[in-house]
């Protein structure tokens, strides 16, 4: 199988005059990149060809020898009702058109149409039959789940059964053509998710990505479009845009929510027409990649303040996955720090250390609103420092305990600041300080040593506090 040819199906013409048929076929290769087509002279061959080959669209002439156009529709509704039939009639009839659309076919056009209805109408089919095979196979593997293809994931460590589906998803909509929207707080590995989602569309060309943010619109033209020669004071060469260095392939566009306006104007126009201009040219280019987009910022929040637009984001919206951050995926803590340590020895030149049974206790107290990203970070960190066996824990102290810091302190919903503004009754400081050993030593998992960092005090005199509550 050809995995460079579109779509995933093949697109069947059939009519009697070949001028015609090869007509058509330049035309949707041309204006739509439409190439993965059959032609068909003789409608008696038609439902051969079938049963032969993995076809999901149906263009059909209605006046033939032999069977009619009507005939042939009634056999593919009888045999194959997924096959969509798109009827191109050299006859202007209404009656015609209505009778073509109760037997079944998805829609009709005339010969004489402008190109640009035409193309449109099929394209419009195809995206179709691609959602309507994506629901297929999510509902599949939601049921089942299992991953076909685990290994397109296996950069991404975790047991967390949010981001399986999340995995499931993706190899659902993976060969779609519509764009693929992926949020999430920085550091969760959006651009690892994009990535499998790259290996299991099948296309030939390479991941080509770019980073969004800080770009003007210039620039961002530039970027993705390219330019010719002289299109601007100092374009003395011409360049080709990342749009076409991806071409067969897939365009991820990381930190969307960070575009100007002007430039998501130039980006709807992109994913809208299929087709875009090099700078300083005026014939178009065709979209021949597929556009997998990251941020992590609020696309709701920012289309409500008028910094992100509505139409951008509901034809971005198309295929959505919101990767959970990783505090609320404490479960992958244990094999990401195991994974963490053997890359970090490897690069480091090191024998894998051994970490303190408490360590994993530690982490679980902390927030990571650096997610993945930070946890990579601070083991690296303590394994550059490594002398002994077992691995020292006071890297990973100095970041998620500092009793100066109010990093790991809820943040405030109001002007007030005070935890206890608004209180009726304020709890004595021997109150007080019975809730707070409570929540330290839940949080450190009854680990007294962890808790007392979180306290602020020693670990005698938090030992003191639980003995006098009769806890030990």
């Amino acid at each position: 199988m050809n995995t460079s040819l579109y779509p995933h199906f093949g697109v069947l013409l059939v009519d009697d005059e070949p001028a015609w048929l090869r007509s058509l076929r330049l035309t949707l290769e041309r204006s739509a990149g439409i190439t993965n087509i059959i032609t068909c002279q003789n409608s008696r061959e038609v439902m051969a060809l079938l049963d032969q080959h993995e076809i999901g669209l149906v263009l059909l002439d209605l006046t033939m020898p032999h069977l009619s156009g009507d005939q042939v529709i009634d056999m593919i509704a009888e045999r194959h009702p997924e096959i969509a039939v798109i009827v191109i009639s050299g006859m202007n009839q209404i009656e015609s058109a209505v009778h073509c659309i109760k037997q079944g076919a998805f829609d009709y056009f005339v010969k004489t149409v402008e190109e640009d209805r035409l193309v449109s109408g099929v394209l419009r089919a195809i995206r179709m039959l691609e959602l309507e095979r994506q629901n297929r196979e999510m509902s599949s593997r939601m049921l089942s789940g299992e991953l076909k293809h685990p290994a397109a994931f296996a950069g991404i460590v975790t047991t967390d059964r949010a981001m399986h589906a999340i995995f499931s998803y993706i190899e659902a909509v993976a060969q779609s053509s519509e764009p693929l929207l992926i949020m999430g707080e920085s550091g969760v590995g959006k651009e690892l998710i994009a990535k499998a989602a790259h290996t299991l569309s099948g296309c030939s060309g390479p991941l080509v990505s770019v980073n969004v943010a800080g770009l003007d619109d210039a620039v961002f033209a530039d970027t993705l479009f390219g330019h010719m020669r002289g299109a601007f004071t100092g374009a003395d060469q011409p360049r080709r845009g990342m749009i076409e260095e991806a071409a067969d392939g897939t365009l991820f566009l990381d930190e969307i929510g960070d575009l100007s306006i002007a430039s998501q104007v130039k980006l709807l126009r992109l994913l809208q027409e299929g087709e875009y201009f090099p700078l300083g040219s005026d014939r178009p280019k065709r979209l021949k990649a597929r556009v997998v987009v990251a941020t992590h910022q609020n696309l709701s929040l920012k289309q409500e303040t008028g910094s992100f637009r509505r139409d951008l984001y509901y034809r971005l919206c198309t295929h959505m996955v919101n990767v959970p951050p990783l505090r609320e995926r404490k479960g992958d803590l244990p094999p990401l720090l195991d994974h963490f340590l053997v890359d970090a020895a490897r690069a480091l030149g090191k024998k894998k250390p051994t970490p303190p049974r408490e360590l994993l206790q530690l982490l679980a107290t902390y927030s990571f609103p650096g997610n993945v990203r930070e946890l990579k970070a601070l083991i690296y960190n303590a394994v550059s420092v490594h002398r002994d066996r077992v691995l020292s824990m006071d890297t990973f102290l100095k970041t998620i305990i500092r009793p100066e810091s109010k990093q790991n302190m809820p943040a405030a919903t109001g002007p007030e600041k005070n935890l206890f503004a608004g209180i009726e009754r304020l709890p004595t400081f021997g109150e007080a300080a019975e809730l707070l050993v409570e929540e330290a030593m839940s949080r450190a998992n009854g680990n007294q040593t962890i808790a007392a960092r979180l306290l602020g005090i020693s670990q005698p005199a938090l030992s003191k506090r639980l003995k006098l509550r009769g806890i030990i």
